[in-house]
């Protein structure tokens, strides 16, 4: 529970016989405050307890012995399912530790509060979230966001990130590279 409160995991492999607490609580605690797909991973494989596994919030249910290939596709399949339904209205969201990136309407949302990005602060944002832990040289952000047709120097990267440090709230997920640039790094790391 204080992991998941830490880190933010995309998704949970939650066994069912725990030493401390029953998965199911475990799950039925998850579902209620958090909007991650959880895998249900254990060796209950009555069909009563998939059954009770699946109606108390589960996304999916592997018993075992398991293969691990197997369980790779699921947490993908799971995962992708996931995405799709995180359209809301037509709004394709990308979620982050620091709130929610709406594509579509190019908004970032924090608290329930859209946040006052300016265009190339918010391109910025998404180049970097797209591709987290991935280290990108000022003059490869300049490229991909103010286009190669740009005239200005690298100082210009320099002054954005250190805006949207400012108005995230969790700004140091942009982590500084030093001689290099910039890197997008999610907190559950």
């Amino acid at each position: 529970m204080r992991a998941a409160e830490k880190f933010r995991p995309q998704i949970v492999l939650l066994d069912w016989m725990l030493p401390d607490l029953s998965g199911v609580d475990l799950l039925r605690y998850f579902t209620e405050r958090y909007d991650i797909p959880v895998i249900m991973l254990t060796a209950r494989g009555a069909i009563e307890d998939k059954v009770y596994g699946m109606s108390c919030g589960a996304d999916d249910y592997i018993t075992k012995p398991f293969d691990l290939r197997e369980v790779n596709i699921r947490i993908q399949t799971v995962l992708r399912r996931f995405r799709k339904a995180s359209w809301k209205g037509g709004r394709e969201q990308i979620r982050i530790p620091e709130g929610v990136i709406c594509e579509e309407e190019r908004t970032v949302i924090q608290n329930g509060e859209a946040v006052a990005l300016t265009p190339k602060e918010y391109d910025l944002l998404l180049c970097m979230v797209q591709h987290p832990r991935q280290v990108f040289t000022r003059e490869r952000l300049l490229d991909a966001v103010w286009g190669y047709d740009y005239v200005g120097d690298t100082r210009t990267v320099d002054i954005h990130v250190q805006r949207l440090r400012k108005k995230l709230l969790a700004g140091e997920a942009i982590v500084t590279v030093f001689g290099v640039g910039y890197k997008y790094v999610p907190e559950e790391t």
